[in-house]
């Protein structure tokens, strides 16, 4: 993840909407692709303050009105199709923001897909909207549970998951202490609200290259995914749990209960890797670029920084930040998903000008 630096000399980071030194109000530029200062002019448009980029801009709706995002929209003229930032015009439904506590909910949510762009961005990989050109569109839903109306006092649950290009998302995914009990209960190594969209984001890359394109090597390297059917397969897993030694095929319990699931452990273990490869690199811990042509010089790298990570989250009591074990199986699936990742890209390797 990158950093960024304000006018005024100031570091500045992913998700900040002032600088805390120049107080500046701060938006992420689309055109010049940096987090950036930006001054109110007379006509009441932004402009990006940035010497070699002031750009014209409005805010994001999102950012205007609820301070959810920190995100800006180019302005092209009255005619400016969207008031929605690259990241928002995603969204189709949104938590109930009269209901207290959402509209913190929704922020988390926010900073969290916002992150999860940023390492598609990075990777190049395309994304679905209303234009058609690639299908399905993505779509976002932040749905809470209600009360069922066939068993009054009873919860009618959300269950976060992924269906023909939307994803949902439970928004009490967002309370750490909610998320953490599910951890725990579900015998979790980790259970993160950017973990949710990874995995989630896998689903969808599915649908988006693999279904009716790659369904033949993607049977050689996950299973088949028709036998047993999804249904089957996920009933016999909440029966009688993950399979002894799952730790020798798969990346998590959760992997082995399908193929499906499997794939998109596996993808949300990928994304794990070059956003914790990318951060090290921006932060001056390794040096040269997050993507390489060779699966294994990144598997090494991230090992070798996960040893070093886990040892410093232990000296303060924290969980492991790279708790997988990556035997033989694992690798081979995670091959799969980097040559996916690279011929959808179009590139062996190369290093994004600034992803937002």
């Amino acid at each position: 993840m990158r950093t960024y630096n304000c006018t005024c000399g100031n570091r500045l980071f992913y998700e900040n909407s002032r600088c805390l030194s120049c107080r500046a109000e701060l938006a992420f530029c689309p055109q010049c692709r940096r987090l950036a200062p930006i001054d109110l002019q007379a006509d009441g448009l932004y402009r990006c303050q940035h010497t070699d980029c002031r750009a014209q801009l409005i805010k994001c709706d999102n950012y205007r009105r609820h301070q959810v995002c920190n995100r800006a929209v180019r302005w092209s003229g009255p005619a400016t199709r969207t008031r929605l930032c690259d990241c928002c015009r995603h969204n189709e439904v949104i938590p109930d923001l009269t209901v207290p506590g959402n509209q913190g909910r929704w922020y988390r949510l926010e900073a969290a897909k916002r992150r999860l762009f940023y390492g598609l961005d990075l990777l190049g990989l395309p994304r679905g909207s209303a234009d058609g050109v690639v299908t399905p569109p993505l779509a976002f839903q932040f749905l809470a549970d209600t009360e069922d109306p066939r068993r009054p006092g009873a919860a009618q649950q959300v269950v976060t998951g992924h269906c023909q290009g939307r994803i949902t998302i439970n928004i009490l995914e967002a309370d750490d202490d909610q998320r953490e009990r599910l951890r725990v209960q579900l015998g979790e190594a980790q259970r993160t609200l950017i973990g949710h969209f990874r995995h989630e984001i896998g689903h969808y890359y599915w649908e988006v290259l693999i279904r009716g394109r790659a369904e033949d090597k993607f049977k050689a390297a996950f299973g088949d995914h028709e036998r047993p059917s999804y249904s089957e397969a996920l009933e016999r897993h909440y029966q009688a749990g993950p399979p002894a030694d799952w730790h020798d095929r798969h990346v998590s319990a959760y992997a082995s209960m399908h193929p499906w699931e499997d794939f998109a452990e596996t993808f949300a273990t990928y994304l794990d890797m070059i956003c914790l490869l990318d951060s090290a690199c921006q932060q001056g811990i390794r040096g040269g670029s997050a993507l390489q042509p060779s699966l294994d010089a990144m598997l090494v790298d991230y090992q070798q920084i996960g040893i070093a990570m886990n040892e410093m989250n232990r000296s303060v009591g924290l969980v492991d930040l790279v708790s997988e074990v990556f035997v033989a199986p694992v690798v081979a699936k995670l091959r799969f998903v980097h040559e996916l990742v690279q011929q959808a890209a179009g590139r062996l390797s190369a290093s994004p000008g600034a992803p937002g």
